[in-house]
């Protein structure tokens, strides 16, 4: 059976595109059921069709989509799938967007500029979503771009314990890559037991996509272990730069931990040339063999998708996840 019943009356069933079914199917084994046969297919134009191979009328379904390149058909392949499930009477239906597409797109830098993150929140709303769940969006500001609600799962108590077997803990600095992520970064060092932070200063030029240039770190690192830390790695030139920065100011290692590892071409070389000891990543997105490299540990994000799945679909608590840090 591809559903589970609570208290004899709600039906949960999980969808999933055909961006990443091995994390589908990680969540699925994990919730202890099996996801929703679904006959999807391109037509030789290009367009989708998506069909539910069973009734899902009523249920609560959970539409479970990544988003890696070529990321618009990702996109519009989760969307007709909303629309599908939307018309065959699904009672409701909550997008999981592990990776939210255009997340970066969240404000005008520049006049005429679009906010493509508010666009995305209202395609899904359009097509019939009632309720988002993503991980370590971009922004905290993307969850009011959607009129409804919006699970905002953190990554970070998965990388952070890791990351604590990793390091000594009397001898580990917590980085951000630019004085936007400091409040995370914060709640970093809290879970590897008070450690001090940096930030690495960088100049961006708002004209030129996936470039910016590191310049200094302002912080306590020298013979120090820096975990530095970002939401996503795209090219991988902002997050290798920094790790120079902190290399040339006296770090005695870097690890970098991200959750998104877009690792658009040229990153995992860049990465693995970077001099970091190791790269922590999770499966928000999937990885083919030319994205892996030797320093690359990926830790599976399905677990806490899945507890988080079971608590709104048991009308329980996602907060409670995070031991009330949500």
């Amino acid at each position: 059976m591809s559903e589970i019943t609570a208290r004899g009356e709600k039906k949960l069933v999980l969808a999933t595109g055909r961006a990443h079914p091995e994390l589908a199917r990680e969540i699925a084994k994990e919730l202890g059921t099996e996801l929703l046969p679904v006959d999807a297919y391109d037509f030789a134009n290009g367009e989708i069709y998506v069909r539910a191979g069973e009734s899902v009328r009523g249920t609560d379904a959970f539409v479970i989509q990544a988003h890696p390149a070529p990321l618009n058909n990702w996109l519009m392949e989760q969307l007709i799938m909303i629309d599908s499930l939307k018309r065959a009477s699904a009672k409701r239906i909550t997008v999981v967007s592990p990776f939210y597409p255009y997340a970066r797109q969240d404000k005008k830098g520049r006049g005429r500029e679009p906010i493509s993150a508010r666009l995305v929140a209202d395609l899904y709303k359009t097509a019939g979503a009632d309720r988002i769940m993503s991980v370590d969006l971009h922004t905290s500001q993307i969850q009011g771009f959607f009129d409804g609600p919006v699970d905002h799962l953190m990554a970070i108590p998965l990388l952070a314990d890791y990351i604590r077997t990793r390091v000594d803990a009397e001898n580990v600095t917590v980085v951000s890559p630019d004085t936007g992520r400091v409040r995370v970064a914060e709640q970093w060092a809290e879970r590897l037991g008070g450690a001090p932070l940096a930030f690495v200063h960088k100049m961006r030029d708002l004209t030129v996509p996936n470039q910016a240039v590191s310049k200094t770190v302002v912080g306590q690192i020298e013979g120090r272990t820096c975990v530095l830390i970002d939401d996503m790695i795209d090219t991988g030139g902002t997050i290798s730069g920094a790790v120079q920065v902190l290399k040339n100011a006296g770090a005695k290692d870097v690890i970098i931990a991200a959750t998104h590892a877009v690792f658009s071409d040229p990153a995992a070389k860049r990465l693995s040339e970077s001099g970091a000891r190791e790269v922590v990543v999770t499966n928000t997105l999937p990885l083919t063999g030319s994205q892996r490299f030797p320093q690359l540990t990926v830790l599976s994000i399905a677990p806490l998708i899945a507890r988080a799945v079971r608590e709104v679909f048991d009308d329980g608590s996602v907060t409670s996840l995070f031991d009330g840090n949500a």
